[in-house]
């Protein structure tokens, strides 16, 4: 489920670990700083993002075939929900498809973003994240020292002046620079249909999307009178270069596949009620409508505006219309859990962790309420679980803060004190990582996986703040 950041600071001393109780869930935001916890490459560090069991589910499922089209593995594959209302999606090194939020609400379809997604993977397969130095460094050759002449003059109040060495300048850079993109975005456009007609999925969303941002053009006036200026082609050219190639595809007329298309429409609810205002949400989905959309997306906004009441009647109206969904079980036990009943949580959250298969984001909840009941006889519980969603996805801090403080809950500071590591690890905090392994070190019995899991990290960080030493020389 969607959930509110957790850019708190967490607590680097293991004995300092309590379970905070409100504003935990499991579609989390993540704030900037968090992002290296998820190994997200530094062209995405300015923006957050969004994680969700029910979405990351969803979008799995529905980009596998293309993955597999591509030549690629699924398992290897990530699609990253970013969050950003501007329509967007974005490949920034390694094997991960960046997705802006905004583009999964202005979708009509989940085939349409399946077009995105296709033309991303031709990207990754393409090379040219690895490419686009090339380019970048042919421009930045040519304008490099126009670039600091205008600035310098701009500097000195002669603003005209300035601009005009800038224009001419960079001018050669970046009509050089926008051609090479515009050439790799032809050629991934090619791509992408061949991945969608190769997985049997119909490109009408991928032509629909293209139509979408065509609109957008006109509305800005951008035509292809000044498609020089563009780093892609104009939504017209794209169209037209590969519509011949869609259509001419057995899937062209495929029916969409409506399992997809209505966790689709789901997942747009939720993220409707979990980042519009809430007053915009509501206004969208009035109480007078009493589809399951409806009541996904004002349980979120009754939940962020802080009426827990209103937000629990419509989860309970969510559980009544399908008592064995995991994710409807999810919100229900969330809302509870931040409502501060952690014990009348457990029921939902324990049924939706099962349900879920043992999701490991959902069981990380589950794990929290366990821990915030205050009650022991619940300890080892929380452990299993949050030792499991850890294992399953270790790039989860939130999960390794509550299994450290299970860990200090039940006398075992030096395995919280190795959760610690992992976390500090991840969030690129590599003196509290280095300090906090050898603590768990010291008291983890030698050789065993624990022992050399915190000697791995003591070592990895220890070069990594010697590494940082050096670049501030």
């Amino acid at each position: 489920m969607l959930g509110p950041a957790h850019a708190r600071r967490l607590p680097n001393d293991p004995a300092a670990a309590k379970p905070v109780i409100g504003r935990s869930a499991t579609l989390r935001l993540l704030a900037t700083a968090a992002l290296a916890s998820v190994s997200i490459p530094q062209a995405a560090n300015a923006q957050s993002i969004l994680r969700d069991a029910e979405t990351e589910a969803l979008l799995a499922d529905m980009t596998a075939p293309l993955i597999t089209a591509a030549g690629l593995r699924p398992s290897d594959v990530r699609v990253v929900l970013v969050n950003d209302d501007s329509i967007n999606a974005f490949v920034a090194g390694g094997q991960i498809v960046y997705v802006h939020s905004g583009t999964i609400q202005a979708a009509k379809t989940a085939n349409e973003v399946q077009g995105v997604i296709a033309h991303e993977l031709g990207h990754i397969t393409g090379g040219h994240v690895s490419l686009a130095g090339r380019g970048a460094q042919e421009a930045t050759g040519i304008s490099i020292l126009s670039m600091v002449l205008g600035l310098a003059a701009m500097a000195a109040g002669a603003g005209e002046a300035g601009a005009g060495v800038l224009a001419a300048g960079q001018q050669a850079a970046m009509h050089k620079y926008l051609a090479f993109s515009r050439q790799q975005e032809a050629s991934t456009d090619a791509a992408g249909a061949k991945y969608l007609n190769a997985a049997g999925i119909s490109g009408k969303g991928y032509l629909n999307f293209f139509k979408t941002m065509q609109q957008m053009e006109y509305r800005y006036g951008i035509t292809r009178q000044v498609e020089y200026m563009l780093s892609h082609p104009v939504s017209s050219e794209r169209v037209a270069a590969v519509s011949e190639t869609l259509q001419a595809s057995p899937a062209w007329n495929k029916p969409l596949n409506q399992d997809w298309e209505e966790r689709f429409k789901r997942v747009q609810a939720k993220l409707d009620g979990y980042l519009l205002p809430p007053a915009q949400a509501l206004q969208k989905y009035p109480e007078g409508t009493q589809t399951i959309y409806a009541h996904y997306a004002r349980a979120y906004a009754y939940h962020r505006s802080g009426y827990p009441q209103k937000a629990e009647a419509e989860a309970d109206a969510l559980v009544a219309s399908k008592p064995k969904d995991p994710y409807f079980l999810e919100i229900k036990g969330q809302i509870l859990l931040e409502a501060g009943k952690p014990q009348e949580a457990l029921g939902p959250l324990r049924a939706a962790t099962d349900g879920s298969r043992n999701s490991p984001l959902i069981a990380t909840t589950f794990g929290h309420a366990l821990i915030a009941t205050e009650d022991k006889a619940h300890y080892d519980e929380a452990k299993r679980v949050l030792r499991t969603a850890v294992a399953r996805d270790d790039q989860n801090p939130f999960a390794w803060y509550q299994l450290g403080t299970v860990y200090e809950r039940t006398g075992d500071p030096a395995r919280a004190a190795l959760a610690t590591a992992e976390r500090a690890s991840m969030t690129g905090d590599h003196r509290t990582a280095a300090v906090s392994a050898r603590y768990a070190m010291a008291g983890i019995p030698q050789n065993t996986p624990d022992w050399i899991r915190a000697q791995d990290i003591a070592m990895t960080s220890g070069h990594s703040l010697e590494d940082d030493k050096r670049k501030r020389k």
